[in-house]
């Protein structure tokens, strides 16, 4: 629990500068010894991330919008390691620092983090997964409680698959990627369901209309996979 509140403390303290000349769109890491401590923030969404070299530990985040008078609210969709923590809602004054996050930590002192990149490339956003191919035909996938979403900014990814309402986890994975002449590359650094998968890289045929991606290759099982994502 003190782990969620230092996190959810990092990136209320960073969010509300959005409008700000040093606005926080984009990834940023934090290393205490061997663990790593990713952040991801688009226009609509937040995730936070905590693995080493070999395994996933844990990973939480939702959505957020600006409350005003330098607050920002937050919405809490998931959380490994705490699913009653799903649905709740929470505001904060927010502090970033010539260009550093700097966040308080709830027994006192602060914490630095570093930006690792932006949000302002053609993938960067949230995309909701809208439809699938199954025996060569493309169906569409109904937008409900259950979702599987990616969070991309500029060199960085996170999918995950969750029940908003329910507060299941269903899994995740992330790490760095490329886009470049139709080629979309991941290089996995962290699997929920797989730590093996942690160095493996994966290349889709990609393209970009208007609010859809289209997005095709095999899955990290070596399955065909043919997919649309749409941004939120």
């Amino acid at each position: 629990m003190k782990k969620l509140i230092l996190l959810c403390t990092l990136f209320l303290s960073c969010i509300g500068f959005i409008k700000a000349e040093d606005a926080p769109l984009g990834a940023w890491k934090s290393v205490a010894g061997e663990v790593t401590s990713v952040l991801l923030v688009t226009q609509h969404w937040f995730t936070i991330t905590e693995y080493n070299q070999k395994n996933f530990i844990s990973s939480y985040g939702g959505t957020w919008k600006d409350a005003g008078n330098g607050e920002v609210e937050v919405t809490i969709h998931f959380n490994t390691e705490n699913k009653s923590q799903v649905g709740q809602n929470t505001s904060t004054p927010v502090s970033i620092q010539n260009g550093q996050l700097i966040t308080g930590n709830p027994g006192g002192g602060t914490q630095q983090w570093t930006r690792i990149d932006e949000a302002t490339g053609p993938l960067a956003g949230s995309w909701q997964i809208t439809s699938r191919e199954n025996n060569g035909k493309m169906n569409p996938i109904p937008d409900g409680a259950r979702r599987t979403l990616k969070i991309l900014t500029n060199t960085r990814f996170q999918w995950i698959a969750i029940n908003q309402d329910t507060g299941e986890f269903f899994g995740s994975g992330g790490g760095t990627y490329k886009f470049e002449n139709g080629t979309y590359t991941e290089k996995i650094e962290f699997f929920s369901r797989d730590n093996s998968r942690i160095g493996a890289s994966l290349s889709f045929k990609g393209s970009v209309s208007g609010n859809n991606w289209d997005h095709s290759g095999k899955s990290s099982k070596g399955d065909p996979i043919h997919e649309v994502w749409t941004r939120e």
